[in-house]
């Protein structure tokens, strides 16, 4: 990595430490975080107030990027994870007040609110831009405040500061009917905002790329130096470690619940199960929070008789419970009609689980070579693709689980190295 001075934006890390548990976006973060404030040379976090941005040495950084990760309490060990042995209890047909046990008890929100208030109290006591060293780069990686381009006018004072965008996506822009109302012109804002002021741009896939360059060329600017790195899968996702043995075929769809996900059609498709194989139906395992617009799919959770002993909702899994879930799981589900990356195909993937995944451009990027693909429409293949891998033995199942020999997962060492290529090139 450059030893050229970094100052890395703190902004959605600060404001996540009131949350138990963290979004995708918050992992990179937390990796970028980390990853920035480990690095040979002078190092800063910064912070986006409205009195202007604050600058961090790397000793306050760290304690604020530390204080996060323990909050969410991430690195727990699946055992000890009270929320994955009750599910392991109910997947596994044992009675769940034997083995779930009480576990350790999380951090209360109380203490979160205690911590960010006086990691907030910090901030402002810390020093003005002017502190950072001139040529310094600036990287940001969260999307957090982009749609607020006062927020970086800072950049126009401080014209020697090279600015590094990460853009995780742009379904707000390109699938607008998939999320919140007035969400799509806040994405062209940040999207406005990266053309205005990058310096270069990161991505988690080629897709990603393309679409941010032709997005940016549309409207006016010109095309940054871009770099691709895949997102790198945890080391907790791999073929050792624990895992169980449910009691029926189970199978995994990791995502917020929310429609371009497509939980609808697993959900249409699960009920259609449970009329043609009544209590031989396999197990679906949806792991994610509840999100925005979702009402027909938690009208089919909460009032759908028939499917109730066949699906199980859970969230707040730690990142080894939800290893430990995916090692047991007979397949991964991805049916999603659009996505940045698709990180849960390369978790299932790296640990050995056969996928079956939505045949979208960036799937095909992360999945070419392992993954069955179908058309997120096509409920009659995906019933097929379901019921098929539930053979014990079944041709299907033995061929998707042959293709993953030899397959090597995304890592972190490995997306590092094309950001800090890119970094030392500016």
């Amino acid at each position: 990595m450059t030893t050229r001075p970094i100052a890395f934006d703190l902004t959605r890390l600060v404001t996540r430490l009131r949350h138990a548990s963290p979004s995708g976006i918050d992992r990179v973060d937390l990796a970028y975080a980390r990853h920035v404030l480990a690095g040979a040379g002078p190092r800063f976090g910064l912070v986006s107030t409205g009195l202007g941005p604050r600058v961090l040495d790397r000793a306050h950084a760290s304690r604020i990027v530390e204080a996060v990760a323990a909050g969410w309490i991430e690195d727990v060990a699946a055992e000890s994870d009270p929320i994955y042995r009750r599910l392991e209890a109910r997947l596994a047909g044992r009675p769940a007040d034997v083995a779930a046990g009480r576990g350790p008890a999380r951090s209360s929100t109380l203490r979160r609110r205690r911590i960010q208030a006086e990691t907030v109290l910090g901030i402002f006591r810390a020093a003005p831009v002017a502190a950072l060293p001139e040529g310094s780069l600036y990287l940001h990686t969260s999307h957090l405040r982009l749609d607020k381009p006062e927020r970086f006018d800072w950049l126009y004072t401080r014209a020697d500061v090279r600015p590094v965008f990460f853009v995780h996506d742009l379904i707000p822009i390109t699938h607008p009917e998939y999320g919140r109302p007035g969400e799509a012109e806040r994405h062209r804002l940040r999207m406005r905002t990266i053309g205005r002021h990058a310096a270069a741009i990161l991505v988690n896939s080629a897709d990603t790329g393309e679409r941010t360059l032709a997005h940016l060329a549309a409207d006016g600017f010109g095309r940054p130096p871009l770099a691709v790195g895949h997102l790198g899968v945890e080391p907790a996702f791999g073929q050792e470690g624990p895992r169980f043995a449910p009691d029926r075929p189970t199978f995994l769809v990791c995502g917020t619940i929310e429609p371009r996900k497509n939980h609808l059609l697993l959900l249409h498709l699960w009920r259609d199960l449970v009329e043609r194989h009544g209590p031989n139906t396999p197990r679906l395992v949806l792991v994610g929070r509840r999100g925005w617009e979702a009402e027909n799919v938690v009208d089919l959770l909460e009032r759908c008789e028939s499917i109730r002993p066949h699906v199980v909702e859970v969230s707040g899994l730690s990142t080894h419970g939800l290893a430990a879930l995916t090692r047991s799981c007979t397949a991964l589900l991805m049916p999603s009609f659009t996505e940045g990356y698709g990180i849960p195909i390369v978790e299932a993937a790296a640990s050995g689980v056969p996928v079956v995944a939505s045949d979208i451009v960036v799937h095909r990027e992360i999945g070419a070579g392992f993954a069955d693909f179908l058309d997120p429409l096509d409920g009659l293949g995906w019933r097929r693709a379901v019921e098929d891998l539930s053979r014990p033995g079944g041709e299907h199942r033995e061929a998707l689980a042959r293709r993953l020999d030899g397959y090597v997962a995304p890592s972190w060492p490995a997306h590092f190295e094309q950001a800090d290529a890119l970094l030392a090139a500016l």
